[in-house]
This record gives structure tokens, sequence and C-alpha cells, in this order.
């Protein structure tokens, strides 16, 4: 599956600032994050590019996270420790959702034998907080983190239909969808539908959308107070049956899971 391109400049907003906002900090964070798809480390010209600030702040701030320990200073680049993975774990271990959600999308991948999954929507994109595949030996935690575009997706298009019309038609006039494959939806009135239409049946099927020979369904997990906490979402690369099929199969399966997890969702 495609991983999301890093964005540059600030992504943060100055618009509605609080009066206690830190720069140095928010600074921090988006040097961290600009290490996405950075594998062979980053030089501080990369850095200051990506980031979108000076050469010498990139510098300081690499320097600064560097004696943190969260950083490592390769000589000619940098690149992140294993360090910050305390940061994912501090995430993973608070938050109630990947609490809740990991036993649950086990139990539904052991059932069906398929790699199931729960994720919440972040942005414009989804994000996964829990993750099993029976078919690898090791399942937890795989691909935990792992970002798609909301449009594309089965999970992101169940979670934007929880939104209200508009929060959902603000945030296509921002949209610029990609295309993935030559089944991609890029057209925002079809994105629309496609959303819409998740809300009324209660559950999304994404064929091929993202990647070839992938085929990706989902459905909402609603807290007690009918707010939707996640999506659970069941990705299969049996795509030469039917699609019904897929749907009749796997559609029943997540909306009972679903409605497991809501009992502990408070």
């Amino acid at each position: 599956m495609p991983r999301l391109g890093q964005p540059t400049g600030d992504a943060t907003s100055k618009a509605g600032r609080a009066p206690e906002y830190l720069e140095v900090l928010a600074r921090g964070m988006r040097v961290i994050e600009c290490f996405r798809d950075g594998r062979d480390g980053l030089s501080v010209s990369d850095v200051a590019k990506r980031v979108g600030i000076p050469r010498a702040s990139a510098r300081r701030a690499l320097l600064t996270l560097a004696d943190l320990g969260y950083i490592e200073d390769q000589g000619r680049a940098f690149a992140l420790t294993p360090k910050v993975l305390r940061l994912a774990s501090a995430f993973l271990t608070s938050n109630v959702i990947a609490t809740v959600m990991q036993p649950i999308v086990e139990g539904v991948a052991r059932q069906i034998g398929e790699a199931c999954s729960a994720a919440v929507l972040d942005g414009d994109d989804i994000v996964f907080v829990a993750r099993a595949n029976p078919q690898r030996i090791v399942s937890v935690g795989l691909e935990i983190g792992y970002r798609l575009p909301a449009f594309s997706t089965a999970v992101g298009r169940v979670l934007l239909g929880a939104l209200s019309d508009e929060e959902i038609d603000g945030r296509l006039k921002r949209a610029k969808p990609a295309r993935y494959t030559e089944r991609t939806i890029t057209n925002v009135a079809e994105i629309r539908k496609a959303i819409r239409t998740a809300r009324n049946e209660g559950y999304s099927a994404v064929d091929q959308e993202v990647e070839l020979g992938f085929r990706s369904i989902a459905v909402p997990v609603f807290r007690a107070d009918q707010r939707a906490a996640c999506a659970l979402h069941i990705g299969t690369h049996r795509v030469a049956a039917p699609l019904q099929d897929a749907i009749d199969e796997f559609v029943p399966l997540l909306r009972q899971a679903a409605a497991d997890a809501a009992l502990m969702l408070i």
C-alpha cells in the first residue's frame, strides 16, 4: 500500500493559536515527524526543507533531540532512535480505544483467517491503532501507526460518514484526492456519495482503490453516547469472487465485533 507523502512547511495553522502555544515544542515535534520515509537518515538541510525552518534552527532542534536520545547523530546525517517508540507506546497503553480493540481484532482475525484492524480518524488520514494478522507468526502490533488517506479507504469513509454534513463538505472542499490505482475514486462528488452511502448502510466496501488485489471492508464502532470511536476493518486479497460475497461474509462479523467493543467504550 502507498504511504502518504511527508508534508512540508509548518503544518500547524497559525490562526486560533492560544497564547500558551510553544513554537519551540511544536517545531521539535515537526522535526521528529519529518523523518517519515527518511530511511537513510536526513541531513540538517533535509530537515530544514521538510519542516520549513532555517538551517540553523533545524540544527539546534536536531542536536537537542540527539541530547535527549530521540535522534542519533551519524556524522553526515541524523536518524531516529528506538526511544521514539516510547511516544507511540505511551499512546497505545493510555488510549482506551487501542486497549479495547486489540483483543477484538485478534478474535476476528482468528475466526476468519484474515487480517483485522481498528483505526481512528486523524485529520484527512486514518491511523491504525490495533491490528492482527493470523497469516504471520507475530501479529500483535504489526503496522500499528500506519497511515492511509481517509477519502480512499473503507475505514475512512465510515468514519467520515459519522461526521455532520457540514464537516464532510468542509473536508471535501480542501481535499486533493490522489489516484493510487485505476479504480481509485478521485471525483469529489463521487467521494461524497460513497461517504453518505457508508453512513446509510452502516459499512463501506472499497475494492482495490488503494492497492490492486486488495479489498477493504469496514464498519464504525460507536461509544455509548453514539459518537464514532473508531472503525473496525477486514482487509483481504481475495478478489476473484464477487465483492458482494465478501460483504455478506464479513459485515455481520464486523458488526457483532463492533457491538461487543461498544460495551467497553464509555
